[in-house]
């Protein structure tokens, strides 16, 4: 693993939503989850593919002991604490998984706890890592972003339609706005291996694949500083969930120390998707759905 310059790529993180860690993943454990994960995609259904035709596949993380490694893998629990942050807790992740040939995958974020002030602030209370099994490229599907997008307005936001609906991954209509090239948007290329760690407010996005291979990242969701939280967003991150050490019995103790539990009194923050606008990130905070 190549020596990483931590606080610059803290600093990026932070200002530009998301960074880069190059070689994390060791070549041993990227050949199992290459080969787990091909067995896994090809036992979907027509149906399920044509329904994830945008994502090309959403299948959750916690149904398999070799996810469990991976969540407890300590390379990358070490980056985490060598960019600064503590008591770091894991909620969920999913193996998405684009075939060939298939068109992009929509802008969305992933945060739904806009409606406490806590989330318009610069520190992610929710960061997702993303470890691509192939190298990617613009034409096989690499992740877009728009970077700053975590903490400004950007005009998409007025735009997009509520996230991951079944017509946005069925990819029914690919004139939507959350469909298109964006003039501020960047690619993020990688290789094999690396881990792109990306706030989960950021507006994030990826280009269709054009090759004739599949490309395969898995998503896992960590929530660092947990325990300085606003306790409402601990209670919405620490709900009820299956005991983590049911998973994988041999990680136990690894996967309880990362599961993050709320026993405080306070009301735990909705889980809600909402409309961001130019007046939320002025004020600080969304508007409620009515």
């Amino acid at each position: 693993m190549p020596d990483q310059d931590y606080k610059a790529k803290y600093n990026q993180l932070i200002e530009d939503g998301f960074c880069v860690l190059e070689d994390i993943l060791d070549s041993a454990f990227l050949n199992e989850l290459r080969e787990f994960t091909d067995h896994q995609t090809a036992e979907m259904s027509e149906d399920e593919a044509r329904a994830q035709k945008s994502p090309g596949s959403l299948l959750p993380v916690m149904n398999d002991e070799i996810f469990a490694r991976l969540v407890a893998y300590r390379p990358a629990l070490k980056a985490l604490e060598n960019l600064g942050f503590h008591d770091t807790k894991f909620s969920s992740g999913y193996v998405i998984s684009k075939p060939s040939n298939t068109p992009r995958l929509f802008w969305h974020f992933d945060w739904a706890g806009w409606t406490h002030p806590f989330s318009f602030e610069k520190q992610p209370a929710q960061i997702f890592l993303m470890y691509y099994l192939v190298d990617t490229t613009r034409e096989n599907g690499c992740l877009r972003v728009i970077p700053r997008s975590h903490i400004e307005f950007n005009s998409l936001h007025d735009e997009l339609s509520p996230a991951h609906t079944p017509e946005l991954r069925a990819a029914e209509d690919m004139t939507l706005p959350d469909f298109q090239i964006r003039p501020d948007e960047v690619d993020v290329p990688v290789k094999a291996g690396d881990l792109v760690i990306g706030d989960s407010r950021m507006l994030h996005a990826a280009h269709a694949n054009e090759t004739d291979q599949r490309r395969t990242v898995i998503t896992l969701w960590f929530h660092p500083n947990f325990c300085d939280l606003p306790e409402p967003i601990q209670g919405y991150i620490g709900r009820s969930r299956r005991d983590m050490r049911e998973w994988c019995p041999e990680l136990a103790d690894e996967l309880h120390a990362l599961q993050p539990y709320y026993e405080g009194d306070e009301k735990p923050l909705d889980f809600l998707r909402v409309q961001l606008t130019r007046e939320s990130f002025e004020k600080g905070i969304a508007e409620v759905p009515s």
